[in-house]
């Protein structure tokens, strides 16, 4: 069986632009992780392209059983690959396109989920000419159309909000949204999804920065057990609202100060590989590559079990 690894960032370098250079990294290092453990996977030939060769990208994907595709939802980067995936008759080992392009649409994505009853904090649009909000508590900023933190301010006051909104649109041309900030633990969970089968795996803490741009520096595993079952349960609510979330998905959230899990919320969907599978592979008693295939094809796995350790891992794939 051919499987073709694709990250994005890593074939298109130098031409990818210039804010997305400082993602490279945590892009390699997921490339690395899935790759060398799919090469693990007996029967099965990993080929990936070359920086420089993304235009083979079409070509590739049609001669593979099964391609998976590591990319930014930002300008439909990730949505317009997969799709390319499904047009020439490949088999994607993530979410189909119409639910790329769902989720990578945060304020969509949180109409529906307000639609379905996911908790999820109030979202809407920061308007060009908008002044201080009449009613103002401390609040994040970020692109519509966001990966990896980029152009994302965390706000304390209402003094804070034009020069927040004026640095925002600098970094970024998309449309900005507006959530109130939810206090509580940053988290999130991976799932293995196939159409008879849903897996999720351990969820982890996030580590983000405390500047004020909330980026994404790693995380740490596992997560005190009431906890990995509050986040276990809600990214469930929140992947099942949403149709032809398949493969490997991941959903983050913020847990919230009430112990009953009355204050969590979801905050987004990332429809692909996620950071935190560095970790995760790290404590896995199996190959979790192996998982997903066999899942993906329909196939019934036991849960995977995990090692008893605590670790921390950073975006560029360290492990300690």
């Amino acid at each position: 069986m051919r499987v073709f690894v694709y990250e994005h960032l890593c074939a298109t370098l130098p031409t990818a632009a210039v804010a997305w250079q400082s993602l490279r990294g945590e892009g390699q290092a997921m490339l690395t992780a899935f790759s060398d453990d799919l090469r693990a996977v007996p029967g099965i030939e990993v080929v990936m392209l070359e920086p420089g060769q993304a235009g083979e990208f079409a070509e590739t994907a049609a001669q593979a059983d099964f391609t998976l595709v590591i990319a930014p939802e930002c300008d439909g980067i990730l949505e317009s690959l997969c799709r390319t995936v499904e047009q020439v008759g490949g088999r994607l080992l993530g979410p189909a396109a119409d639910a790329v392009r769902l989720t990578a649409d945060k304020l969509k994505l949180a109409s529906l989920w307000k639609l379905r009853g996911v908790p999820t904090p109030p979202t809407r649009l920061a308007l060009p000419q908008e002044t201080v909000p009449h009613i103002f508590g401390p609040a994040v900023v970020k692109p519509r159309h966001g990966a990896g933190s980029l152009a994302t301010h965390w706000i304390a006051t209402g003094a804070e909000w034009r020069p927040a909104l004026t640095a925002a649109r600098s970094e970024t041309s998309d449309d900005l949204i507006a959530q109130p900030f939810v206090p509580g633990r940053a988290v999130s969970v991976a799932w293995l999804r196939g159409p008879r089968q849903r897996l999720p795996l351990l969820p982890t803490a996030q580590d983000l920065s405390p500047d004020g741009r909330l980026h994404y520096r790693g995380g740490s595993l596992p997560l005190p057990p009431p906890l990995a079952e509050r986040a276990v349960r809600l990214s469930a609510q929140a992947i099942e609202a949403v149709p032809g979330l398949l493969g490997y998905v991941g959903v983050d959230l913020v847990l919230g100060e009430a112990e009953d899990g009355s204050a969590d919320v979801a905050i987004e969907v990332n429809p692909r590989p996620t950071t935190s599978y560095v970790g995760l592979r790290a404590v896995a008693r199996l190959n979790l590559m192996e998982t997903l295939l066999r899942v993906v094809q329909g196939e019934a796995v036991a849960a995977p079990c995990w090692d008893d350790r605590t670790i921390h891992f950073s975006v560029d794939g360290q492990v300690t």
